[in-house]
């Protein structure tokens, strides 16, 4: 139930963020747009949903996402489980160790990526993305190795919509104020075309509710395919 939410929520989200795109490549010629306003006007409206869905996963309809019955009674058989502020101030801690160990990870990984020809574009899709959440795909293996399927793809989606959800938006906002040119969320033709690919996969794969080692294999390859053709875009 918790990754059938979020891949909802997944889906319904890249639908806002592929307006901009389809305005700036589908209007006519004659036609002008602002495309700024429009970006700033979906980027203050998922900010809005992001605020409506940590309600909703954590106070409206939590039991969605309290995972199995072992998980929610504390982990492994023979563990206590943490109270309110132990878990709080250890995520925080964690948090702020990885994202420090992640930038400086990805800012490495980067120039020797662009150092071995590797284009912008690659490098900030594939690269970057793969490295700068490594955290979560090593706890998403874990639990899935564990049998927790549902926690696994929560973890995966979750992260996916948080960035569509509160990083893109709060992206946009910034630009306003510390960029020399503001950010606008019109993607490419293969961005946008990626995005589509990858969230309706994702409604797919979910629907269900059921998983196997097929479908995952499956899923890597179509991951793969989105990296060559990456590879391969100039610039």
């Amino acid at each position: 139930m918790m990754a059938r939410a979020q891949a909802q929520m997944l889906l319904l989200t890249s639908v806002a963020i592929i307006i901009p795109a389809l305005f700036h490549f589908l209007r006519p010629p004659e036609i002008t747009v602002n495309e700024a306003i429009i970006s700033l006007a979906l980027a203050v409206m998922l900010m809005i949903v992001y605020v409506f869905s940590l309600i909703f996963s954590l106070h409206t309809h939590k039991e969605l996402f309290r995972g199995a019955p072992q998980e929610a009674a504390g982990g492994e058989k023979g563990h206590a489980a943490w109270n309110l502020p132990v878990a709080l101030m250890v995520l925080v801690i964690a948090t702020f160790f990885i994202a420090w160990l992640s930038e400086i990870l990805v800012g490495s990984v980067e120039q020797a990526a662009l150092r071995m020809g590797m284009s912008k574009v690659f490098v900030g899709i594939i690269i970057v993305a793969v490295i700068g959440n490594a955290a979560e795909h090593s706890t998403a293996v874990i639990a899935a190795m564990k049998n927790r399927m549902d926690l696994s793809v929560g973890i995966a989606i979750g992260s996916s919509t948080q960035v569509a959800l509160f990083v893109t938006p709060l992206l946009v906002f910034l630009s306003y104020f510390m960029a020399p040119q503001r950010m606008d969320l019109v993607f490419t033709d293969g961005e946008v075309f990626a995005i589509v690919i990858s969230a309706s996969l994702v409604a797919h794969t979910t629907g269900d509710g059921k998983s196997n080692w097929f479908t995952g294999l499956l899923l890597l390859t179509v991951y793969l395919v989105m990296a060559v053709g990456f590879f391969h875009v100039p610039g």
